[in-house]
């Protein structure tokens, strides 16, 4: 066998960067009937957070009012199972599964 130089702890930093490891937002759970503050959700979107909501009622009425602006700030919405998966500009959706 040949000998080979592995250095653990640089490969260490570099997982870090490609995992995500400081990711500094929240997951939100929440339910999307009316009741709270579309600003409410864009804020959180602002402030880095992933919303994960329960659509109960009609999606595209209940979204409307913060689905734009999460565009505009370049986050993703992605409707799956009932639940709107909302993120910020930084964390993506990947759908190649679905």
């Amino acid at each position: 066998m040949s000998d080979f130089n592995l250095n653990l702890s640089g490969a260490e930093s570099h997982l870090e960067q490609v995992t995500g490891d400081d990711f500094g937002g929240n997951v939100i759970l929440g339910v999307l009937d009316g009741d709270t503050d579309p600003n409410e959700w864009l804020a959180a979107i602002e402030a880095g957070n992933v919303l994960v909501l329960n659509v109960d009622g009609d999606l595209n009425e209940l979204a409307e009012p913060f689905a734009r602006p999460v565009v505009d700030l370049g986050g993703n919405l992605t409707h799956f199972r009932g639940f709107l998966i909302v993120t910020p500009p930084d964390a993506g959706i990947d759908t190649d599964r679905v």
